[in-house]
């Protein structure tokens, strides 16, 4: 006997047995509710998700004798002859192997006329953008006039490759990858229907290197049962695939969360003896970062059956900042890996990297190696009560030693010219009628700032008080003055900390590393 495989025997006959493209079925049975077909119809979408398989069901259920819901029946001649390979109305084309002209033609010429035996003569072109352009000009002709009883059905993984021309005569359809979770359900029916043993962690493993393709997935999960002498198991499909478990995974970011190089190491050290493809592990970490955020941020966004309680686990370990910034300079590894040396080394470079521009806590180590635009608003600086918590005071008037004036212009919540002026003023006094501020007689300022500030100064003291603005030299540092000074000082402690971090010292040490002139930059 002939064995047929998985993705074949197992393939959509109607559109409740479709998978994961639901908005697309829903089109087309209320197209075919309302007899509202169009002539021409194109699917896009990657390798495996369906799209011939879709044009097929169609075919089918324009021509079906017996529709059950909008559904083909899969009973009646029609049907059956579909399904079989025989049925004279259907026209199945694979344009890569007939781009030219003549080719083109010659499949058209038929098009006038009627059906044989269904109402509608059926063409379907697949992987269309591969037609020569004369080819496409040829398809346009009959695609602008078309005859009552033809219908085109498309199919093609690059839509940008086919001319508008021919893209604006089509009912465009782009089918989704599918999601890990939906060729893990699929596949569990499939061999519970099969009476083949498997375990649900070697499941997870093949839908996951699936990469959204259903007929990968199946393909793959033909030759782990090959492979496993009719059973499918994670050791066994780990070896077949050539991968490493999930497991180091975890215990990777679990080591990073706990800032343990050694343990790193060691974990890759025992990962390099099943010879693994070190890119395909910093594709899992991305992943399992990506369900994190997700479940740190949105928790309703994230599947909770698919691995729940790993990413639950390492979303209470690591801190939101953190796994964004792992997600980063794994991304940008990702690209690198291969510009490195040998992938190990460059895979350990990536996860080192990881740890040593990891944020500390601030009363350890203030710095970490990325950009942070620095404002006033993040300084360490105590504000002041906000405006329905001000105290009045019954003294006319509060001095600059009382007063934080860069505390207030932080709560007025200043912007644009108003605020540089402000921190480039000094209080001399403010009561609940004047404030008093000094100015560099060589600052220019506009009324309208002016006019800004005494209005937040106001709303501030809740009083109608009036800005006086006296032009003359003083002593006192202004808030851009403070400002200034502190990011200096806190550059200069970057600086020191990072030059005296052992990690960083353990990269320049180990792999030659330099920090680069001007990245550093305090938290």
């Amino acid at each position: 006997m002939n064995y047929q495989v998985l993705a074949r025997k197992w393939r959509p006959h109607n559109f409740t047995e479709v998978v994961g493209q639901e908005h697309v079925v829903k089109s087309l049975i209320n197209a075919l509710q309302h007899d509202r077909l169009h002539h021409a119809y194109l699917f896009t979408g990657t390798r495996g998700v369906g799209k011939t398989t879709l044009a097929r069901i169609l075919a089918k259920a324009i021509n079906c004798e017996n529709l059950q819901d909008f559904n083909p029946c899969g009973a009646c001649s029609v049907c059956r002859d579909l399904d079989e390979g025989r049925f004279l109305d259907l026209i199945e084309v694979d344009a890569a192997s007939r781009t030219k002209v003549e080719d083109t033609r010659d499949l058209l010429d038929n098009a006038q006329y009627a059906p044989s035996h269904g109402r509608y003569k059926v063409y379907i072109i697949d992987e269309v953008h591969m037609l020569s352009g004369h080819s496409f000009n040829a398809l346009l002709k009959t695609l602008e006039e078309p005859p009552p009883h033809v219908k085109f059905l498309l199919a093609t993984t690059d839509p940008h490759k086919i001319p508008v021309t021919v893209l604006s005569r089509c009912l465009q359809f782009n089918l989704k990858r599918l999601l890990s979770a939906q060729i893990f359900a699929q596949m569990e029916f499939i061999l519970q229907q099969e009476n083949i043993e498997f375990e649900a962690s070697a499941l997870k493993l093949l839908s996951r290197s699936a990469d959204g393709s259903m007929r990968d997935g199946l393909s793959l999960l033909d030759q782990a049962i090959v492979y496993g002498n009719g059973k499918v198991q994670a050791e066994d499909v780990r070896a077949m695939l050539g991968t490493v478990a999930q497991q180091p995974v975890e215990d990777l970011l679990i080591a990073l969360a706990q800032g343990d190089a050694a343990a790193i190491l060691d974990k890759i050290n025992e990962i390099a003896d099943l010879t693994p493809d070190f890119s395909e592990i910093l594709q899992q970490i991305l992943q399992v970062l990506h369900r994190v955020a997700l479940l740190q941020q949105v928790p309703t966004a994230v599947d909770h059956d698919f691995d729940a309680e790993m990413i639950a686990s390492l979303s209470s370990r690591l801190i939101p900042e953190d796994v964004q910034l792992f997600y980063q300079i794994g991304l940008v590894g990702q690209r690198d890996l291969n510009l490195a040396p040998d992938p190990r080394s460059g895979f350990e470079m990536v996860m080192l990297r990881m740890l040593a521009f990891r944020p500390v806590p601030q009363e350890q180590n203030p710095v970490k190696l990325v950009r942070i635009q620095q404002t006033a608003d993040n300084l360490p600086i105590k504000p002041a009560p906000p405006v329905a918590a001000t105290v009045h005071r019954n003294e006319s008037s509060v001095t600059a030693v009382e007063c934080d004036w860069l505390s207030m212009i932080l709560a007025m919540q200043l912007t644009g010219p108003a605020r540089e002026l402000a921190n480039n003023c000094v209080l001399e006094n403010i009561d609940d009628k004047f404030c008093n501020l000094i100015v560099d007689p060589d600052y220019i300022r506009g009324a309208r700032a002016e006019e800004t500030l005494q209005k937040a100064l106001q709303t501030y003291r809740g009083a109608e008080l009036k800005l006086v603005i006296k032009a003359k030299k003083t002593a006192q540092e202004t808030p851009a003055v403070q400002l200034t000074k502190k990011r200096e000082d806190k550059q200069q402690a970057a600086v020191e900390a990072i030059n005296s971090d052992h990690n960083i010292q353990a990269l320049k040490d180990q792999f030659d590393a330099r920090v680069l002139p001007g990245s550093i930059e305090p938290v």
